[in-house]
């Protein structure tokens, strides 16, 4: 079948696409046996990743469903397998107890809409100038945060309220210690042990679905004293939900923009480095923009059937490429393997070990966490240091939203100061003999610079972190030369800072009788001139292309005055 869509490129969902080109047989096969597959591997991961952020172990699955269906319709990506994933639970967990879960609902709808509006604006691209280091200090402190909610159930240490903040919980935990379950304990290392060795041999089937299975018939069969889903959470429904909305408070709504847009942030990334990852693996280019649209509509969706936030899963969309998958259909039949799963196999559920879904966890942990990347950031320039260090301190001691918030600052004033560095104005007319063999300056270095003239260089980009030194370097002049020639042939950009640090050198210009001349302007700021009214003021017969140009008018000017 051939389906045709006039759409914007950047904003036309894969599968629209790929059925236009035409949807085979041979293609739905294929689609169908990785979905199948991905479905019985998202199921241990879901249940998890619900359990870890504070809400019941279904509305992890219901979260799978719904992003299976929602973004894979609208995906930017053929490959990508969307869901819950380890990189929320720390925000979720954080959300879910002090405002519900109606808080974590409006914060995931926000986070949504952020996303949506993200990709219509055409603001993927920018998502890529977030820093590695950013990345991963938040990353590798999430790790951290997901292996200590975890050492309760791993242990069996039978703590009823953990506390939330790092260091009180491992207070707790060595205070504790000596009061861990054998059976519960062995479960988890059992697990966490054949998770790792499966890893090394099969990497078609999960060693967390073997790892699982296994410990859940253990359990079972030996009669063994360790908690399971049914034995904490009660029993798994047989149904899916159905939509809600949440309770709606204007209070409530203020207080979940910082989280929405720390949940957006995150889903952006993970997606997009999903997406990326995608790519690589099967040599096709995917839609940065659709994608973050994608992603929104399944944060706004979620929340109606009693979902958590959702986003790009790095491992499921691997999987998925590597058991033969070819479309964003594979998304929608893993969604529909979990909705018969929690119709007929619900009861089944109830039975899995907790400590084996934190073997599942400890392991996602030690994935995400990308130490060798981290120690080898830790050589980087100081400010990747900073931003790194500062990132991960502050998600695992502080809270994750400040720990983003933060860094996205220090790598703002990090780009500002290093831009500021390559920024440079300085005075030319002394020098001139002097400057860098093969620039336009030397092409005059034999010239008579006339009395009266003066010439002034800018290098690199004029806003609002260099103007100080732009203006320090006008005021090198004891008094007013008749022509001040404005050298801007490395003037790349130039802001509403540069703009006005230019108009004011022009209106002190004009007072002191002063003509300026400006040479070699770029695109983009004789754009921005131009919209401002500066080039009128200036008078478009005083710009020039080069330098030589703009020294002949200086000599007839000084001639005639």
């Amino acid at each position: 079948m051939r389906i045709n869509f006039k759409l914007p490129a950047d904003l036309t969902p894969k599968l629209y696409t790929i059925l236009g080109e035409g949807y085979t047989k041979q293609t739905f096969i294929a689609d169908l046996i990785s979905g199948v597959l991905i479905g019985i591997i998202a199921l241990p991961l879901a249940i998890a990743f619900g359990i870890a952020s504070g809400v019941k172990p279904e509305q992890g699955l219901f979260s799978a469903i719904v992003a299976g269906i929602i973004v894979s319709l609208f995906s930017g990506s053929r490959a990508q397998v969307s869901g819950p994933t380890g990189a929320f639970i720390v925000i979720i967990y954080g959300i879910v107890q002090e405002y519900g879960y109606d808080g974590l609902a409006i914060a995931t709808i926000l986070a949504g809409v952020f996303l949506v509006v993200l990709g219509l604006f055409r603001f993927g691209i920018l998502l890529r100038f977030i820093p590695y280091s950013l990345t991963i200090g938040f990353t590798s402190g999430i790790a951290i945060i997901i292996f200590s909610s975890q050492v309760n159930d791993f242990l069996g240490l039978g703590i009823q309220s953990v506390p939330a903040d790092f260091v009180d919980k491992w207070i707790v935990y060595f205070q504790n210690f000596n009061a861990f379950n054998f059976p519960t304990m062995l479960i988890g290392v059992l697990s966490l042990t054949l998770i790792f060795v499966w890893q090394r041999f099969n990497l078609k089937i999960p060693g967390s679905l073997v790892a699982l299975i296994a410990a859940t018939l253990a359990v079972q069969f030996f009669n063994l004293p360790v908690d399971t889903i049914g034995t904490k959470f009660g029993s798994v429904p047989n149904s899916f939900p159905p939509p809600s909305f949440p309770n709606l408070s204007w209070s409530v709504i203020t207080k979940m923009f910082s989280p929405a847009f720390t949940i957006a942030i995150l889903a952006a990334i993970e997606s997009l480095l999903s997406a990326v990852v995608a790519d690589g693996m099967i040599g096709t280019r995917h839609r940065s923009n659709m994608e973050l649209v994608a992603q929104g509509l399944g944060n706004i969706v979620s929340p109606i059937f009693s979902g958590i936030p959702v986003t790009g899963a790095i491992a499921r969309t691997a999987a998925n490429i590597k058991n033969g998958g070819k479309t964003p259909i594979v998304g929608i039949i893993h969604s529909i393997v979990l909705v018969i799963i929690i119709l007929f196999f619900g009861s089944y559920a109830e039975m899995i070990p907790l400590p084996a879904l934190s073997a599942i966890l400890i392991y996602t942990a030690y994935k995400m966490g990308e130490w060798h990347s981290f120690v080898k950031t830790l050589k980087a320039p100081i400010s990747d240091r900073v931003i790194l260090i500062n990132t991960f301190l502050l998600t695992v001691f502080i809270d994750l939203t400040v720990a983003i918030e933060v860094g996205l600052v220090l790598a703002a004033l990090s780009f500002i100061k290093k831009m500021s560095d390559v920024t440079e104005a300085r005075l030319l007319t002394e020098s001139i003999r002097a400057a860098e063999e093969g620039s336009e300056s030397s092409q005059i270095t034999a010239m008579e610079i006339p009395k009266g003239v003066e010439i002034f260089e800018v290098y690199g980009t004029l806003f609002f972190g260099a103007v100080e030194q732009f203006r320090d370097t006008i005021k090198q002049l004891e008094r007013a030369p008749k022509v001040i020639i404005l050298q801007t042939q490395h003037l790349l950009v130039i802001d509403g800072s540069g703009l006005k640090a230019l108009e004011d050198l022009f209106n002190q210009l004009q007072k002191e009788k002063t003509i300026l001349l400006v040479s070699g302007l770029h695109k983009q700021p004789m754009f921005e001139l131009i919209r401002s009214g500066l080039f009128d003021r200036i008078k478009e017969e005083n710009f020039f292309g080069n330098l030589d140009e703009a020294m002949i008018k200086a000599r007839s000017l000084v001639a005639n005055r």
